[in-house]
């Protein structure tokens, strides 16, 4: 017969079986707020507001991966959605000091002139714990911050534009300086068109259908609507349409991660829900962004400036030039008009907005713009009277976004219902691809 186990070797069997027990600490994820999130996303906005005014993609992408981080670090302490970067590890490490560690890591990186200030913030989401926690939260949080730094390494977001100009024609982009007030031949945003996604498999993963051809009875319409409806001093244009005109004019990645921010705190969602919000939400954006400008550079269309004031020569007998015609705020931004780009960027976030608070898109809201640009980017700002506008649904919000570009007389009516639909389409891919509830998925992004 064997030996019966001695009671020495069965303590020494409970104590290690405890001690691996303790070693992973469980969390009740509930236990934690998500004040942290929403702090360092303004902190992220308003330094990127700051420097350039969301001209380039910088801050967008820094947000994108600041909260990316974020995100990753928590599903490393406690596995509830998958992780973006996959770092296949597992932490006990305190998870907000870790959140603020991987935040203020890709921030620093991106802003080195502002580290004081970053490192003030830092501060205040790791004073109350001890070195060792520190430590070992500031080795997950820089992990997970460089792996996404390293990722995005070479994304080409700030790559020189590349344009080759093509002769005057129906329908073709031209350009109009004296309008957008920019250089002789300048164009924005054709970099990027070219730009790495986060999410999307390649930059035209979603092509938009052409633009109605110029002598079609679509585009006529079209382009008698924002003619009239966009013009400086429309006579038909409604108070609440010159309102929402102008109070959507404020950028996507500022104006939803502030509603965001708002929702968040109203639904007191926990620290995770809340940072996988916010790291679909700016990625969304984003790749709403590069998927838009390809679209745009594809096909290449004029705007309503240009086709208005030269309509005698498009070849459409059923369209009247204007050769003084001007729009509500005086500018178009220097770039192809189909599809919006805002109404593409709008609708992809309020899109992740709907699929990620857990309420759908039935949601009554109201959202906050305090002050718009007056004309073009750098031109003084001006406040809105009101400053909010209420919403019944995410959807509605969208498409309210969308169509403001033609009150706006910047796009065409096709221009902004394409832009409802692409950004659909890419927020719907967003949410059913990434981030998702673990066991929904194999791949786990």
């Amino acid at each position: 017969m064997k030996n019966p186990i001695q009671p020495s070797a069965v303590y020494l069997l409970i104590t290690f079986l405890l001690l691996c027990n303790c070693s992973e600490k469980k969390i009740d994820i509930n236990e934690y707020h998500a004040e942290i999130i929403s702090a360092w996303n303004q902190k992220i906005m308003d330094i990127a507001v700051a420097e350039d005014g969301l001209s380039t993609l910088k801050g967008l992408r820094t947000a994108s991966m600041a909260h990316l981080a974020m995100h990753d670090v928590l599903n490393t302490i406690t596995p509830k959605y998958a992780q973006y970067a996959h770092n296949n590890q597992k932490s006990t490490a305190n998870p907000i000091a870790s959140v603020a560690y991987a935040a203020y890591t890709v921030a620093v990186d991106q802003y080195p002139d502002k580290e004081k200030e970053l490192g003030e913030e830092l501060n205040i989401w790791i004073a109350n714990i001890s070195e060792k926690e520190k430590t070992e939260a500031r080795e997950l949080g820089e992990m997970a911050a460089n792996m996404l730094l390293t990722m995005r390494s070479d994304d080409g977001w700030g790559d020189e534009a590349e344009y080759a100009w093509h002769p005057m024609a129906p329908g073709v982009y031209a350009e109009f300086n004296e309008h957008s007030g920019t250089p002789e031949g300048f164009i924005f945003g054709s970099g990027w068109a070219k730009a790495k996604t986060f999410m999307l498999p390649t930059q035209d993963h979603f092509r938009s259908p052409p633009p109605p051809d110029i002598m079609s009875e679509a585009y006529t319409k079209a382009f008698n609507e924002v003619k009239e409806l966009g013009s400086t001093e429309s006579m038909t244009r409604t108070a609440d349409q010159t309102h929402l005109a102008m109070w959507w004019k404020d950028f996507v990645e500022n104006s939803h991660n502030r509603l965001a921010r708002q929702l968040v705190e109203k639904e007191q969602l926990n620290l995770w829900e809340v940072a996988r919000l916010f790291a679909l939400l700016n990625i969304t954006v984003y790749d709403a962004y590069i998927s838009v400008f390809n679209n745009k550079f594809h096909y290449n269309h004029w705007r309503p400036y240009t086709a208005i004031r030269w309509a005698e020569n498009d070849g459409n007998p059923d369209t009247e030039a204007d050769t003084l015609w001007n729009n509500l705020h005086q500018h178009t931004y220097p770039f192809p008009s189909y599809p919006s780009a805002h109404g593409t960027a709008s609708t992809a976030a309020m899109t992740i907005l709907s699929n990620t608070l857990g309420k759908g898109d039935s949601y009554s809201f109201t959202m906050t713009t305090p002050e718009v640009d007056k004309a073009g980017l750098f031109s003084e700002k001006i406040k809105m009277d009101p400053p909010t506008r209420s919403f019944n649904s995410f959807s509605e919000a969208g498409m309210e976004a969308s169509m403001s570009r033609v009150y706006l007389g910047i796009h065409f009516r096709y221009d902004s219902e394409e832009g409802f639909i692409l950004g659909k389409k890419i927020g719907e891919f967003a949410s059913q691809g990434f981030l998702k509830p673990m066991g929904q998925n194999k791949s786990g992004s």
